[in-house]
């Protein structure tokens, strides 16, 4: 599917689930539908599961955003403080669209406390309250980990909402961030476990070589490798070393969730000359999480940038807090910047490089490989240190899971190309004046239940789909989509004219298939009725046997 497909089933109101390979720009298509509904009025809630990943949307995270925290399960008195609560009411009261970023490092059990607590806030049961939700990621990245005495992690679409909200899948089929095509068969290779020896002799060629860039981040997958690299850096650089601490504000167990959870250090340990990483959004001032620069000047009070992109910033403490009812019940404040020699591959996810130094020899992590690798832009950017066994694992259930997402968004993108233009404009009137938006004018009613009636009376006249397609000028998924909607209209057509379409004895076996599945949302899907019977029946069968399934 490409980003404007899955940005019109956004504007469509349809719940997705945003997803594809590493550089696919599922955090632009993100932004895109952000700004598109700002432009229209609508609140919207930005969040997403880590603050790295949510400060690259100007949100926040999903825990903040919701109420939840830390906790990991919510009993009905903590649920009742929580709908006490001013500013969360006031929240929930406003919101109508909620975008859940890397939804990959969520734990299952969260996104269905997420999912009580709005069902809780909009006094309905339905899904999320009835808010449109976008769920994003990539479960080929790196999985939740579990703090101690937390549930066992498990991906979130273990979770009980996700098989029930009614969720469009858009799986993402463009590159932006690789056009190295060598480079991009390797990551793909990686990402579908078809890892070869030619494969492998591609990477270990760049063993230990320099890259076109200067000096490119190194990516290490321990904290203590990051840390000793960019001491070891800081240490060349003569003159003097000076050290900014970041105050704070509040009770100590949140100070240290704070501290935790923000990229910027306790003790900020600078020079002139050291190079550096903005860790928070500032558009106003010109930097981004991800920007790099180098310190042009540093004193006591004072600390001057030069980015990459040759932009001077001078350099304001940043503060993060966590609030309730409108009022800081902690804050720390610090400089957003960390040294940039170093870096950790958890920290590295989302961010695009053109050149990095990446040691794998210590991967601990399935995925962990794939997700360091996918962040340069070309094999001659990069440089390798180390490479294990593990670090070019793919997770076998991620593997599986993306298949079933594949064929879920080729249904979605197959539904989307059948639906006339006047429909998809209705519905996404529909939905922004649902949601509190701007809606332009619908157009012209008439013509899509002309439309309809015209199929329907030459279906009355007795003329097969394949007749009717070339009598209307119209593609045959085009006329079926007319027969779906008219089944689901309850008009009282008469369908029998597919029992004429497919042989009686292989319509007999796919309906009993369509009836040993599952409904979704009211709905028997296509793939797994497709999974029964084998590659010998098409989906196109499937989906006319389907009509005559109540």
């Amino acid at each position: 599917m490409t980003q404007k497909e899955a940005l019109e089933i956004l504007k469509m109101g349809h719940s997705a689930f945003i997803t594809g390979a590493a550089g696919s720009g599922k955090t632009y298509l993100l932004n895109e539908y952000i700004k598109f509904l700002r432009q229209a009025g609508v609140s919207i809630g930005i969040t997403a599961s880590t603050g790295i990943a949510a400060t690259h949307m100007g949100g926040v995270t999903i825990h903040s955003w919701s109420g939840l925290g830390i906790k990991d399960n919510l009993n009905r008195y903590e649920l009742q403080d929580l709908l006490e609560k001013p500013y969360l009411k006031k929240r929930f009261d406003e919101v109508r669209v909620l975008i859940i970023d890397e939804v990959s490092m969520m734990h299952h059990f969260r996104l269905d406390l997420i999912d009580q607590i709005c069902r809780a806030f909009k006094k309905n049961d339905e899904s999320f309250g009835g808010l449109q939700v976008i769920l994003c990621g990539d479960f080929f990245q790196l999985p939740p980990v579990s703090r101690y005495g937390e549930p066992p992690a498990r991906f979130a679409y273990h979770s009980d909402i996700w098989e029930n909200m009614g969720i469009r899948v858009c799986y993402l089929e463009e590159q932006h961030r690789q056009s190295d095509k060598k480079y991009l068969e390797i990551l793909n290779a990686i990402r579908d476990n078809t890892v070869t020896a030619d494969i492998l002799g591609q990477l270990q060629s760049r063993f230990e070589k320099k890259t076109a860039h200067a000096e490119p981040t190194k990516l290490y997958s321990h904290n203590v490798n990051v840390d000793a690299e960019n001491e070891r850096e800081l240490s060349k650089i003569p003159g003097d070393l000076l050290i900014y601490n970041m105050s704070h504000h509040g009770r100590r167990p949140l100070i240290e969730m704070l501290e935790k959870s923000c990229l910027a250090p306790v003790a900020l340990r600078l020079k002139k000359g050291a190079r550096v990483m903005f860790v928070k959004n500032n558009f106003e001032e010109g930097y981004v999480n991800g920007t790099v620069g180098i310190v042009e000047y540093c004193s006591e009070y004072k600390i001057r940038v030069k980015t990459n992109s040759g932009i001077l910033i001078d350099v304001e403490p940043a503060t993060w807090m966590i609030e309730e009812d409108g009022v800081a019940k902690a804050s720390i404040t610090q400089y957003p910047l960390r040294l940039a020699w170093a870096i950790t591959v958890h920290k590295s996810q989302g961010m695009s490089l053109d050149a990095a130094v990446i040691d794998l020899s210590q991967s601990f992590e399935k995925g962990m490989g794939y997700v360091a690798l996918s962040r340069v832009r070309s094999l001659a950017g990069l440089s390798l240190l180390g490479l294990n066994e593990m670090a070019l694992k793919i997770d076998d259930e991620v593997m599986q899971y993306d298949k079933r997402f594949r064929e879920q968004s080729a249904e979605h993108a197959s539904w989307l190309k059948n639906q006339f233009p006047e429909d998809k404009d209705e519905l996404k009137n529909d939905f922004l004046a649902r949601v509190g938006g701007t809606a332009k004018p619908a157009k012209a009613k008439e013509k899509k239940a002309s439309t309809i009636s015209e199929t329907k009376r030459l279906l009355k006249d007795g003329l097969s789909i394949k007749e009717i397609a070339k009598a209307r000028g119209m593609a045959w998924g085009t006329v079926v989509s007319h027969l779906e909607r008219l089944k689901k209209s309850k008009v009282g057509s008469d369908l029998s004219i597919v029992q004429r379409e497919i042989e009686r004895g292989r319509l007999e076996q796919i309906k009993k298939a369509i009836l040993s599945t599952k409904k979704e949302n009211g709905e028997y899907r296509l793939s797994p009725v497709r999974n029964i019977l084998g590659d010998d029946f098409s989906f196109d069968e499937i989906r006319l046997a389907r009509l005559l399934v109540d």
